[in-house]
């Protein structure tokens, strides 16, 4: 969607946007309206360390390898605030500001600064603490993996799109795996970069991708119609009136109005993970959903879901244009494996680190849950008909993960959605019914790799 359209850019333009002092947040954020933050999700484990199913007798575990996307972050930049906060001084000089509207606008200014401080799109302090976390769990689950990796000198490599949150989430993970075990910090190689395998969306195999995304008419219109509903509009006023009174929004084109509502919707959904950068005393947090009501909160998050789906995920149905070049990153989890299994690689884990871009495409060719229904143009993306949601499918953190187990020359796998125990696609057969643990060779055979 476009958020700035040519008339409210000329409007605001003159306008010089003053200090305001920060305002601390006095209310917590977000558990009870969770798909509504999109992919702006924070993260949560799926299922606890102790729930996991015991692979069959005999089987250890000799090899694990993990696609992650960064933690939780600040907003890309600071475009949604400026434009809001240039709407909200002209309200103010007009007196049009409603009792909760005085007080938004502080709250977006201490926001935007502590966005700016920890620098636009890097890490926050919440996603830090996510990936650390989450490596615990991991040497958590695999106790015995790990203890041998040590034992035997394996190597653990690890792999970033090469930017910068990237990166960071990559060297976070690193070091808090070695702190479960002091003996694994000099097997940990440097993080490394691998533009091709872990942001392919922008790398040489994503041509075509980037060709759909700029030019397809379908997706252009299919996205277009979506937005440009009544329930939008309405949406849109109804965020604006706990913000501005009542002439002030209608003084607003329609546009304007959904521009300025998605800027508000923007911040919320970015707020809970800036959670830790809150000013509040309490520590409480921003307060961003006491300026949008929980039903046009989700409307805006189903907008951004719907983008996220037609651009990145399951798509059209008789198109796989979306999700074909996650192929790379899915071959790189098999030719590990195979060559664990060959006696030719000397890893003990493989551990990558990616983006929503990357996570996406690679759930919808993989059919994990929630990515296995795509859509005709006669039947588009609703929440009421298709189960797609991004705070799913990729929140802030999420990651893959496949474990493999030996016995006797025998390999099994296992793999973890958002560390939640998950099937592989009905087309691939579990070693027994109900099982989560899947014969390496029969994963080859239903993914086509023989």
């Amino acid at each position: 969607m476009n958020r700035v359209t040519p008339a409210l850019a000329t409007a605001l333009g003159a306008l010089v946007l003053t200090a305001l002092p920060a305002h601390a947040s006095d209310s917590a954020t977000h558990l009870a309206h969770r798909d509504s933050y999109g992919t702006k999700a924070t993260y949560e484990p799926e299922q606890s360390v102790r729930s996991y199913q015991r692979p069959p007798a005999g089987f250890a575990p000799v090899f694990t390898e993990n696609v992650s996307r960064h933690g939780s972050r600040s907003a890309t930049d600071g475009e949604d605030a400026d434009l809001i906060l240039a709407l909200w001084n002209k309200a103010q000089a007009a007196g049009q500001l409603t009792g909760k509207g005085k007080e938004f606008g502080p709250k977006v200014t201490a926001l935007q600064a502590a966005m700016a401080k920890i620098g636009y799109g890097n890490l926050s302090g919440l996603g830090k603490q996510e990936i650390q976390d989450t490596a615990v769990r991991m040497a958590e689950r695999l106790p015995s993996l790990f203890t041998g990796i040590a034992a035997k000198g394996e190597k653990i490599d690890v792999v970033s799109s090469g930017q910068g949150r990237a990166v960071d989430s990559a060297n976070l993970y690193a070091a808090g795996l070695a702190d479960t075990d002091p003996a694994l910090k000099p097997l940990i190689g440097a993080t490394r970069t691998d533009k091709d395998l872990l942001y392919f969306h922008k790398a040489d195999g994503g041509a075509a991708y980037r060709d759909y995304i700029a030019n397809d008419q379908r997706l252009a219109d299919t996205l277009a119609k979506i937005t440009d509903q009544p329930k939008t509009h309405q949406a849109a006023i109804s965020v604006l009136r706990r913000i501005f009174k009542a002439d002030f929004v209608a003084g607003l084109s329609a546009a304007d109005q959904v521009a300025a509502a998605q800027a508000v919707y923007n911040l919320y959904a970015i707020a809970p993970a800036m959670a830790e950068e809150s000013p509040a005393p309490d520590g409480k947090g921003w307060d961003m959903q006491r300026y949008i009501s929980g039903s046009d909160a989700s409307w805006f998050g189903y907008l951004s879901d719907t983008e996220d789906f037609y651009e990145k995920g399951p798509g059209f149905a008789d198109s796989d244009i979306t999700y074909k070049m996650a192929d790379v990153l899915l071959d790189d989890f098999f030719r590990q494996i195979e060559a664990k299994k060959a006696g030719t690689s000397t890893l003990g884990a493989e551990l990558r680190f990616t983006h929503a871009e990357e996570i996406i495409p690679l759930a919808a060719l993989m059919g994990l849950p929630g990515s296995t229904e795509p859509v005709t143009v006669k039947k588009p993306y609703t929440y009421a008909t298709n189960s797609w949601r991004g705070a799913d499918v990729a929140p802030l953190g999420s990651n893959i993960q496949w474990d493999v187990y030996e016995k006797d020359g025998r390999y099994l796998v296992r793999m973890l959605y958002n560390e939640k125990e998950t099937a592989f696609k009905s087309a691939c057969h579990p070693i027994s019914k109900g099982s989560k643990f899947y014969d390496f060779a029969e994963l080859e055979r239903c993914f086509g790799r023989g």
